[in-house]
């Protein structure tokens, strides 16, 4: 079951995030849920979380070049 929540970002993530395919914008969801039960639901140090998420994202098929293409060239 999921559930609709409002977060703010820059106006150039928002852009990016309208323009991405239905495909991409469900890979964004999943990490971003990811993320947030992870941070959420622990005590841990805010980089700890990080490099478990990025492992798991790793494991689940998510590379550096797929991630450059979400956060484009910067």
């Amino acid at each position: 079951m999921t559930a609709t929540i409002t977060v703010s970002v820059d106006k150039q993530v928002a852009e990016m995030y309208t323009q991405a395919s239905p495909e991409t914008r469900k890979k964004i969801e999943l990490l971003l849920n990811l993320w947030l039960h992870d941070f959420i639901a622990s005590t841990r140090l805010l980089p700890d979380i990080m490099d478990e998420i990025g492992q798991k994202a790793e494991k689940r098929g998510l590379t550096l070049e797929i991630l450059e293409t979400f956060l484009g060239d910067e």
